[in-house]
């Protein structure tokens, strides 16, 4: 079947059959090197817009209805026909928006799974051209699918990033979140910066460099709209995860204040989620960013979040780094009605990794204070946490119950009230059975206390006071 050079192939349905028919269509039509010729210099847009994305629907991989998953065949002989060059000479100043918007896509299809055409994109010179597209006099409309492009052909390729960073794509990126841009620009450049700021270092130093902190900060601010705003929020997340430096820049320009602000009540909760879910990590960059959390209302803010929602998981997480061996956030979670709260989270049928992270936030609570203690006592939190001792329950949630127990016991008030609530046959139960490995010690040592003279303090072993295994190794933000 001979179709005229402006008259698009059919999209195939999915599946290897519907490509393969397709692929019989296009070599009936004078195969790939024919398709590749369509997108020559001088040949009219209609035309270079349909050979680009007949060869996105071979190569596939550019996603949506209709696509096929990526085949290395087809995308091989694509690159061997000089298909990537010639896409990538599309994206040269002067070209048809969409034109490039439809070689941009098709670049990521034929990239999809397939190092070698990644690579031969950086070599033909796509990186920078992509990079030249986020530029304000970038023809109209080809921000967002440039900075889409971006991400998808550096995510995975270490190479193309690096290239990416030296041609001045980080700061073409921070240039779209300024003021008066298009909100699904602004979005999508927030997106592409958490994008590379979740998978490198170097990264998240050339956001922090490049003013990335103050423009993300900026979106957050109240008016705008509850989808950039989650955005922000998350890149935020990713730009202080892992990193000193990230932290540092959020703090200095206002936006540990900004995102708790985000958690006040009324707010979506969408925006509380990502909020709480960006100040986890910034709660890891020592006294300072604790302090500036405390001072700007964020340990109330984030004990009323526990038991909403999505929201709830980060804010319980948030807490537990933020009272860590920080004698004012545990002042601050304590008058803000903490201590109950998470006791709460204690109740039975809910979640093993709140349990966990509850235990532990209560733990820190208590380590230093007689008061704290004495609270969790009274809301019915040593009971509690004996429950999560029993046999068959969440190994991570039973280490950090048995550590709690283990300050328990060595306080007067708390050895005769975890005497009541059967502590002692719970934690002979965790000696017998040998299980968590971790909380062995813990467990002896409480035993030790309840049976010592009152006033006796076997405290933790120094080589053990820390966090429990599995909650230091948790998946949340702050990791």
């Amino acid at each position: 079947m001979t179709r005229s050079p402006g008259t698009p192939p059919p999209r195939p349905a999915s599946g290897a059959t519907s490509r393969a028919s397709f692929a019989a269509d296009i070599e009936a039509d004078g195969g790939v090197a024919a398709l590749v010729s369509m997108l020559a210099l001088g040949v009219p847009a209609r035309d270079q817009r349909t050979g680009a994305g007949a060869l996105a629907i071979l190569g596939g991989g550019e996603g949506g209805p209709g696509y096929p998953d990526p085949d290395a065949r087809y995308q091989d002989s694509i690159r061997a026909a000089g298909g990537i060059a010639a896409l990538v000479r599309l994206l040269a100043p002067g070209g048809a928006a969409g034109v490039q918007r439809r070689a941009a896509f098709a670049l990521v299809g034929l990239c999809a799974s397939n190092p070698g055409n990644e690579a031969c994109v950086r070599e033909c010179g796509g990186i920078t051209a992509l990079v030249w597209l986020l530029a304000p006099g970038s023809p109209d409309g080809m921000q967002k699918p440039a900075a889409a492009a971006l991400v998808s052909l550096c995510m995975n390729n270490p190479g193309n990033e690096a290239c990416m960073r030296e041609c001045g794509g980080v700061a073409a990126l921070v240039q779209l979140l300024a003021p008066g841009g298009a909100a699904n620009v602004q979005e999508t450049a927030a997106w592409a910066l958490a994008e590379l700021c979740q998978r490198s270092r170097q990264a998240q130093h050339a956001v922090a460099a490049d003013g990335g902190a103050a423009a993300l900060v900026a979106l957050l601010a109240p008016g705008g709209e509850d989808v950039l705003r989650k955005q922000a929020a998350l890149a935020l997340c990713y730009l202080c995860r892992g990193s000193p430096v990230g932290r540092a820049s959020v703090r200095k320009c206002g936006g540990v204040a900004a995102l708790v602000g985000l958690l006040a009540p009324g707010g979506a909760a969408e925006v509380q989620e990502a909020a709480a879910m960006a100040l986890g990590p910034i709660c890891l960059g020592g006294a300072r960013s604790r302090d500036a959390i405390r001072a700007a209302g964020g340990a109330a803010a984030l004990v009323g979040l526990l038991g909403a929602g999505g929201a709830s998981r980060w804010a319980l997480m948030a807490l537990w780094h933020l009272t860590n061996e920080h004698p004012g956030t545990q002042e601050s979670v304590r008058a803000a009605g903490g201590v109950a709260a998470l006791v709460g989270l204690l109740a039975p049928g809910g979640a093993a990794e709140a349990h966990m992270f509850a235990a532990g936030a209560l733990a820190n609570l208590s380590a230093t204070s007689a008061q704290n203690r004495a609270s969790m006592t009274e809301c019915g939190g040593v009971a509690a946490l004996v429950r999560l001792l029993a046999p068959g329950g969440d190994a991570a949630a039973c280490e950090a119950a048995v550590w709690m127990l283990s300050d328990l016991a060595g306080d007067a008030q708390g050895r005769g009230v975890l005497l009541e609530a059967g502590g002692v046959a719970a934690l002979r139960g965790v000696v017998a059975r040998g299980r968590p490995a971790r909380a062995q010690p813990w467990a002896a040592d409480a035993l030790r206390n309840l049976g010592a003279a009152p006033g006796r303090r076997g405290g933790r072993p120094a080589a053990d006071a820390q966090r429990c295994s599995r909650c230091a190794r948790a998946g949340g933000p702050g990791r």
